[in-house]
């Protein structure tokens, strides 16, 4: 049997001076295993620990609350003050055990999207939201100065915590996408208007952040370059943020799309509106690729982490090799196998084992998520020793 070298896939690379083993990142994913007041807790801990032992280079978590009335439910991590950060730097220091891991966490305001009747949401404009059926309250001025604030103080805390780098979430139809996206932003301010006032909102977190934590710690980003609605951001206007954030200095950007209110098309529409949704075929996997290739040439030094139904080993290590993206991320496949990339370096090529049935988004809803289908094949070879015992 030949053996095939992933020798892209497998090989060191680097987010500004920042020296990752692999080119395989753990994107960021929900996860809703925090205490009700957002603290790390020990099964959070060991989520991350079976993710550095199974080979992920970069670990992104789950996204983490920056203000206390952006939080997406109980259970969601937070960091908006520093009692968070003991419980933090210990889930750091567990992952850091595993001395060639790397670990960014994944900074949020949940915007226009959140549903808590203590909270009404907020939003650039008071655009109705279809997903939630809210209507946002539009921030001042003033209000997005502080917001600002809030990611840098946040960043500034996962610094000293001994995070690796801090990525910025600006996707999904959480506030910050809602900045650049000329359907959720109609304002006609220094934060609202062409594409470079929509922008700034991103530069300001940028610029301020440096300022706190000095040149040598990586700034990345999960950017929105499509929303899949009707009037809202599409690739053309992507590529026009990615040269500012490229020029004013991220280190990396994640391209991603969709949200919410995309979800709401007919199953027709579905496989344009939300492509995660219907991967049935090789076909459908790889499905942000040809926004990487619009954005790639623009990128400069800045790397490019391609996110989107990854799956494939040969198809990661092609990608990488013909120069379309300097990483890849998986979500779902890393659910179901935490140890997949060690898999794939040990010689077993076959896809991940991740079927896509997207069952994980179901378990959002009601508390941790999980693999659905792992955890029912689980159940079955419980049941089955139990019954083999029995005889």
């Amino acid at each position: 049997m030949i053996k095939i070298e992933l020798k892209y896939l497998f090989h060191p690379g680097k987010i500004r001076n920042v020296q990752i083993k692999n080119r395989i990142v753990r994107s960021g994913t929900y996860e809703r295993r925090a205490t009700k007041d957002g603290y790390v807790t020990d099964r959070l801990i060991k989520l991350y620990t079976d993710l550095a032992q199974g080979g992920t280079g970069l670990i992104i978590t789950g996204a983490i609350a920056i203000d206390p009335k952006s939080s997406g439910s109980p259970d969601q991590t937070n960091l908006y003050d520093d009692s968070f950060i003991p419980r933090q730097r210990k889930l750091v220091k567990a992952v850091h055990d595993y001395s060639d891991v790397r670990i960014a966490p994944q900074l949020v305001h949940i915007g226009r999207q959140l549903i808590d009747p203590r909270y009404p949401p907020v939003g650039p404009s008071p655009i109705l939201n279809k997903y939630t059926k809210l209507i946002p309250r539009e921030l001042t001025v003033e209000e997005i100065r502080a917001i600002i604030e809030r990611f840098v103080d946040a960043g500034r805390r996962a610094y000293e915590i001994g995070y690796d780098m801090v990525q910025v979430h600006a996707a999904h139809g959480y506030l910050l996408s809602d900045f650049i996206s000329p359907f959720a932003n109609k304002r006609n301010d220094e934060y609202g208007g062409d594409t470079q006032k929509r922008t700034k909102i991103l530069v300001d977190i940028y610029n301020q952040l440096r300022d706190e934590i000095g040149k040598n710690f990586p700034i990345i980003i999960k950017l929105q370059t499509q929303d899949f609605i009707s009037g809202g951001l599409t690739v053309n206007d992507a590529k026009e943020i990615t040269k500012i954030l490229v020029d004013v200095g991220y280190d990396a950007i994640e391209p991603s799309g969709g949200g919410g209110e995309s979800m709401l098309h007919s199953m027709k529409e579905l496989k344009k509106a939300y492509p995660s949704n219907v991967i049935k075929t090789p076909e459908d996997e790889n499905y942000f690729l040809s926004t990487a290739k619009e954005l790639k040439p623009l990128m400069n030094n800045c790397q490019l982490i391609l996110v989107g139904g990854i799956k494939n080993p040969l198809s990661a290590e092609k990608i990488l090799q013909e120069n379309h993206a300097d990483f890849i991320s998986m979500c779902r496949p890393l659910l179901y196998e935490p140890a997949l990339p060690n898999r794939w370096k040990s010689g077993d090529l076959s896809p991940a084992l991740c079927k896509s049935c997207n069952s994980c988004f179901s378990t959002m809803m009601r508390g941790e998520v999980f693999c659905v289908v792992k955890k029912r094949i689980e159940k079955r070879k419980l049941r089955k020793n139990k019954d083999m015992l029995k005889k």
